[in-house]
C-alpha cells in the first residue's frame, strides 16, 4: 500500500488497467495490413493508427464475449502496396490466427489477398480499397467501408463535364488496380455526361517525370484533366503541368486527396485543383470532430485520409463478435452482414455483396492551403 500511495494517480490507473488486461480470459488478434514503408507509408500508418486507437478503446471498455474478458491486440503487417507482398502478408496473418483483418488499404493488394482470407474463413474489411472487383468475387468474408470506384468515377466524370464545364477531358492513371479502375469509370462517366475524352495516358506508381505525357496532353488542348494515382505522383504531375503552362482544371481521385499532396505540390496547387474523397468529410461525420482531435492528441499528427474508417472497421469486427457471442471468426463472420451500428463516420451497414450501404463521395477544391469540402454526393 505504501508503494501504491507513492505512485502518481495516472500511473495507478495505468497499472490497474494493465493488471486487468493481464487477467484477460482470451486474447483476440486483429490483423491490419497496409503500406507501412514506401511512398504511401503515411497513408498506411494513418490506417494502422485508426485500428490501434479502436483497440485501445475496446480494451478500456473491458469487453466480455461469451462470458470471458477479451484482450484485443494489434497484429500489423506491411504489404508495401505490392500485390505479391500482400499475399505473403495475408498468409502471415492467417498463420498468426487473427480473428479478422482491417485492410488491405489498396485495391491492388486487397484483391489478391482476399482469397487467402476467404480460404481461411477470416473476415477482411478494407477501409479504403475502391476497385469494384473486390466485392464482386463471390467471397462471403469480404467487406468495404467506403463507396467503390463506379460511384467515385461517376461523380468525377459528371462533375467535370456538368459542374466544371470541362467538355474536353484527358485522363492519366498510374496503372495500378486502383488507378486504372477509377480512370476507366471516369472515362465512361465523361462520355455519358456529354463530354469527350481527348487523350488517355498512363505511367506507373513509381513515375516521377510526367513531362513527356504532359506534352502530349497539351497538344490535345484539354479543358479538364483527371489524374488517378497516389498523392506523391499526383503532386509531381501537378507541379510539372503548371510549369508546362497547362491551364486545364485538374481533378484527382481519393489517394491524392490528402494533406501530403498539398505539402508536396506547394505553390503549383491552384484554385482550379479538385479531388474526391470516397467517404464523408470530417464535418459530416457524427463523431468526426472528437475523433480528429483525439487522433491528433494520441499520435501527434493529423488524420491523413481513412483512419476514421479503419477505426470503424475494427469496431465492426468487435460488434459482430458480441452479436455472435463468440470470437471464432467462423461463428461471428455471418453477423457482419447483420450489423447496424453507429460509428465515427456514420451508420455502418453492409449490403449483400459486402459493400457499405449509402456510400458517399465528397468533392473538394483546394483553397487557403487546404482541401475545402464543396459537396457530398450519395
Amino acid at each position: 500500500m505504501t508503494i501504491l500511495k507513492s505512485v502518481p494517480a495516472m500511473l495507478c490507473v495505468a497499472f490497474a488497467f494493465q493488471t486487468t488486461l493481464a487477467r484477460a480470459d482470451v486474447t483476440v488478434k486483429i490483423g491490419q495490413a497496409s503500406p507501412l514503408t514506401g511512398e504511401l507509408a503515411h497513408i498506411g500508418k494513418d490506417d494502422e493508427n485508426g485500428v490501434r486507437l479502436a483497440i485501445e478503446d475496446l480494451n478500456a471498455k473491458h469487453v466480455h464475449i461469451g462470458g470471458r474478458l477479451v484482450k484485443f491486440v494489434l497484429d500489423s503487417q506491411d504489404d508495401a502496396a505490392d500485390p505479391k507482398t500482400a499475399m505473403v502478408v495475408a498468409q502471415k496473418l492467417v498463420d498468426d490466427h487473427v480473428a479478422g483483418v482491417v485492410g488491405h488499404a489498396n485495391s491492388g493488394t486487397s484483391i489478391p489477398a482476399s482469397k487467402t482470407y476467404s480460404d481461411a474463413g477470416i473476415p477482411m474489411i478494407s477501409e479504403s480499397a475502391t476497385n469494384p472487383k473486390l466485392t464482386q468475387q463471390g467471397y462471403q468474408n469480404v467487406f468495404r467501408m467506403v463507396a467503390n470506384d463506379v460511384r467515385q468515377g461517376t461523380v468525377i466524370g459528371t462533375y467535370l463535364v456538368k459542374d466544371l464545364k470541362a467538355s474536353r477531358v484527358a485522363i492519366v492513371d498510374d496503372r495500378t488496380a486502383y488507378g486504372q479502375g477509377l480512370a476507366d469509370e471516369v472515362e465512361k462517366a465523361v462520355k455519358a455526361a456529354g463530354g469527350s475524352v481527348v487523350d488517355r495516358e498512363y505511367g506507373t506508381d513509381k513515375t516521377t517525370d510526367w513531362k513527356a505525357i504532359l506534352t502530349t496532353l497539351k497538344s490535345h488542348a484539354p479543358s479538364g484533366i483527371m489524374f488517378s494515382g497516389g498523392d506523391t505522383q499526383a503532386a509531381a504531375f501537378a507541379q510539372q503541368a503548371r510549369r508546362l503552362g497547362l491551364k486545364a482544371t485538374l481533378i484527382m481521385g481519393d489517394e491524392a486527396c490528402t494533406p501530403q499532396f498539398i505539402a508536396l505540390s506547394g505553390a503549383s496547387t491552384g484554385a482550379d485543383t479538385y479531388c474526391t474523397l470516397a467517404g464523408v468529410p470530417r464535418a459530416r461525420m457524427p463523431q468526426g470532430e472528437a475523433f480528429f482531435k483525439r487522433y491528433q492528441q494520441r499520435f501527434g499528427t493529423p488524420v491523413q485520409l481513412y483512419a476514421p474508417y479503419s477505426y470503424d472497421a475494427t469496431m465492426a469486427l468487435a460488434n459482430a463478435m458480441q452479436l455472435a457471442n463468440s470470437v471464432d471468426p467462423k461463428v461471428f463472420l455471418p453477423k457482419l452482414r447483420e450489423i447496424q451500428m453507429d460509428g465515427v463516420t456514420g451508420s455502418i451497414q453492409f449490403d449483400g455483396s459486402g459493400d457499405i450501404r449509402n456510400g458517399a463521395i465528397t468533392v473538394r477544391r483546394y483553397g487557403d492551403g487546404q482541401w475545402l469540402d464543396l459537396s457530398v454526393v450519395r
